[in-house]
């Protein structure tokens, strides 16, 4: 399967788990590292397509940190449905 646009390396997704690991011995498997970083791509595309509609809804042109300030709380909070 070949891949389309931007994707995250294994080992930075690698760098980035083990940072929180509290026992520095931990191993992650490809499929794993993969995984995560198909689930990282998926969060970053959700929030600049969500940046883009909170500008328009604001009548800018440009997206702003500001914009992306404003929908990051509805992708880290987990919703109260279901």
């Amino acid at each position: 399967m070949e891949e389309t646009g931007a994707v995250f390396r294994k080992e930075l997704v690698s760098k980035l788990l083990h940072l929180h690991f509290k026992d520095k011995k931990t191993k992650v498997s490809g499929d794993a590292l993969q995984l995560t970083a198909e689930l990282l791509k998926i969060f970053v595309v959700e929030a600049a397509i969500r940046s883009v509609r909170q500008a328009q809804a604001e009548d800018l042109d440009h997206v702003h940190v500001e914009q992306l300030e404003k929908v990051l709380p509805q992708l880290v909070i987990p919703s109260a449905c279901c």
